[in-house]
């Protein structure tokens, strides 16, 4: 695949952190519909020959990710899981050779419990500091966004965390390091949290393209506390449905740690619990131009068991979901 011409280091973005992606651009001229689309990951998105509010050119390689959780830990506190859907992870830029940076602009960082806490993940990163302000699902209401605070209490839902916590944490770490998200792409006119609010609308629409339930299902594949599955037959139902391969993640014990693994060199997860979508963009990621890629363009397919029906997708926690 394609990479840009100019790609800024991991050590380099720990630089811009405290000032946005590109320093000085200007908060006016951006008005994409005057320009032609350029694919992100490109020969021609270029961010010192193209609009970078306009051409995603810092976080190309998009991932749209999303867990499978089977309780939240705070059901009491009506935290709880939606029915028959998988939840919103969230919206990654990663750089066009599949690393990547993170919280981008410490001027919005808004995430209580920063990981990494460095913007480079190494010591001697960029420290990220603690948010310590009020929660953000307080700034929703007031902005009249009282519909989506609903939809995302429902969809994008955290576990052992307030959901705020969550989304605090993708839009910090990640919606800052996507071009197009820059405070500045939005005019002199720009109202705080504009940007904030754009992303998670726009992670949500493309999440809503991605019914991994419902794809699973279609082809025999349910959450089960007796029928387990094979990684091949999961990664095939839904390679038809979204035309490429995504990762496919598991955790909880690997193969070979259990009795049925005993003496195999099969260390992969048996526990399904993540799907990530990957794709380039036409645009900026907000226009939903997206070209579908395979996840082998990030390094690999899955961190599941190989082995026959030896991952579990398991069946939510009596009281964990919504009725």
């Amino acid at each position: 695949m394609f990479r840009n011409t100019v790609l800024l280091s991991l050590a380099a973005s720990a630089k811009l952190a405290a000032a946005g992606l590109y320093p000085g651009i200007t908060p006016h001229n951006h008005t994409c519909a005057l320009v032609d689309p350029i694919l992100s990951c490109s020969a021609a998105a270029d961010p010192s020959k193209v609009d970078s509010c306009c051409t995603e050119t810092f976080g190309g390689l998009v991932l749209i990710t999303q867990f499978w959780d089977t309780y939240t830990g705070l059901e009491k506190d009506g935290q709880l899981l939606p029915q028959k859907a998988w939840t919103i992870h969230g919206g990654w830029p990663d750089f066009c050779s599949s690393k990547y940076t993170q919280y981008c602009d410490l001027s919005r960082q808004y995430d209580p419990k920063p990981s990494p806490n460095t913007t480079t993940g190494t010591p001697d990163g960029t420290p990220v500091p603690p948010y310590k302000g009020e929660s953000i699902d307080k700034w929703f209401v007031p902005n009249g966004k009282a519909d989506l605070l609903a939809y995302m209490n429902r969809h994008w839902v955290s576990q052992l965390d307030p959901n705020w916590v969550l989304w605090a944490h993708e839009y910090s770490k990640h919606a800052t390091c996507f071009s197009t998200f820059q405070t500045e792409c939005y005019g002199p006119n720009y109202s705080k949290f504009d940007d904030l609010f754009e992303f998670f609308e726009t992670v949500i629409r493309y999440h809503r393209t991605l019914p991994t339930y419902d794809w699973l299902s279609a082809a025999g594949i349910k959450p089960s506390n007796k029928t387990s599955y094979s990684v091949a037959k999961i990664q095939k139902a839904l390679s038809d449905s979204y035309g490429q391969p995504p990762f496919v993640g598991c955790g909880g014990p690997k193969y070979n740690e259990t009795e049925a693994g005993k003496g195999s060199l099969d260390n992969g997860g048996t526990v399904l619990n993540e799907m990530w979508y990957y794709s380039n963009v036409l645009g900026r990621l907000q226009d939903q131009k997206a070209l579908r890629l395979p996840a082998s363009v990030g390094g690999r397919l899955t961190s599941c068991a190989q082995a026959e029906n030896a991952v579990w997708y398991y069946e939510r926690t009596n009281g964990s979901e919504f009725r």
